[in-house]
């Protein structure tokens, strides 16, 4: 409540400096029903009305405000009218300028009030020592002022300053999540591709098997529609856990564990189904590898299997090789298909998505026809950050 007051007074300036200003005139009625130092009451009134109604709009226009008041001001001392409470409006005036403006016109400002004060002085005081003292008190009253308005000066500044350092680490902040939703996204569509290219294709396989032997072997056209629904269901699963990520209401809810490299040897027998000779071998040792590092590994492997149901063509062998080292794991899918000769329609980023994968480890793919026909595919992961690095 309090801070939505204090934001609807600070779009109300006039408002806000008619409320100082009020003093001021309440100051003057006591001095105004008792005589008012000898002038007249209409000049009294008429000059105490001339220097505070500018008072008004000092944070509007604090410049042509503060003018205002101080030629009064000048004309008083010139005519020789004696001061009165709102002259202390010059002072207001000095105030707003020190801190509304630039450096320059606060001393302006302040040069102009000691000059005031310097005539005050000389006008208004009888003996000598009686100016100088006069002298003295306005000067360290007009250099009080000039002091506290620079302070709220250069408060002002900091508090800008920090606001702005806010804002634009917020703007920062939103950047940084767009680029992690991004980046997130972009992963998100990795696996997509994976899990689709990789499941379609082995349906599409085990498809146009069943068309075929339909009509002369009822028994495997049975099999191959099983090896569809199961295929699908599986592909349907883990499209739901992906697209699952990407809803914003719905962040608790249990997911299903990324694969591994335990989950090569289904991934193999899924493939066998469709009909694809696959012979997995690993030599070495198993390495303790990273979720992730065990995500990428699993993902290389149905990416090139994929790849060999798609376009290696009929009657094709291919084997699926892991090497554990000291420090790396190489891994080998090589098979007797088209090779070179395999039609490419240039949609394809199995093989963009497998660069990016391994580069997130410090690894390298190779990805070619073999010489003696069909294509490999060999990806070498370091297992331990420091080989990496």
């Amino acid at each position: 409540m309090v801070a939505s007051v204090w934001e609807w007074l600070r779009g109300k300036k006039p408002l806000v400096d008619a409320f100082f200003a009020v003093p001021i005139l309440l100051i003057a009625v006591p001095t105004l029903l008792g005589g008012a130092y000898g002038m007249g009451v209409r000049w009294y009134a008429l000059l105490t009305v001339l220097l505070t109604a500018p008072l008004v709009l000092r944070r509007t226009f604090p410049r042509s405000v503060f003018a205002v008041v101080a030629l009064i001001s000048f004309v008083q001392c010139v005519v020789d009218v004696q001061p009165v409470q709102a002259n202390i409006g010059v002072l207001m005036g000095i105030y707003t300028v020190t801190a509304a403006c630039s450096f320059r016109w606060g001393i302006a400002a302040a040069l102009v009030g000691l000059a005031g004060a310097s005539m005050a002085a000389v006008r208004y005081s009888t003996g000598a020592d009686e100016r100088k003292y006069a002298f003295l008190m306005l000067t360290v009253l007009v250099a009080g002022v000039y002091l506290l308005g620079l302070h709220m000066r250069t408060r002002r500044a900091y508090l800008r300053s920090v606001e702005e350092r806010a804002e634009r680490l917020e703007r920062e902040r939103d950047n940084e999540v767009k680029v992690a939703m991004a980046a997130e996204r972009a992963r998100i569509a990795r696996e997509l591709h994976d899990v689709v290219a990789h499941n379609v294709s082995v349906i599409v396989v085990q498809a146009d098997g069943a068309s075929y032997a339909i009509d002369t072997d009822v028994g495997r056209a049975r099999q191959a529609l099983e090896t569809i629904s199961s295929t699908g269901r599986l592909a349907l699963a883990e499209m739901r856990r992906l697209l699952g990520v990407l809803r914003e209401d719905d962040d608790a809810g249990a997911f299903a564990p990324q694969p591994g490299v335990g989950e090569i040897d289904d991934l193999v027998e899924q493939v066998r189904a469709s009909g694809l000779a696959v012979t997995y071998e690993v030599d070495g040792t198993p390495a303790a590898m990273s979720e992730g590092r065990q995500l990428t590994v699993f993902r290389i492997v149905q990416e090139a299997l994929t790849n060999t149901l798609k376009h290696g063509g009929p009657r094709v062998n291919v084997s699926v090789r892991l090497r554990y080292a000291d420090d790396a794991l190489e891994i080998q899918v090589a098979d007797d298909g088209r090779g070179a000769a395999a039609f490419d329609d240039g949609r394809g980023h199995g093989l963009a998505g497998m660069r990016e994968r391994v580069a997130v480890y410090g690894g390298d793919v190779r990805a070619a026809p073999r010489p003696g026909g069909g294509f490999e595919v060999v990806a070498k992961i370091p297992v331990r950050e420091e080989v990496a690095a």
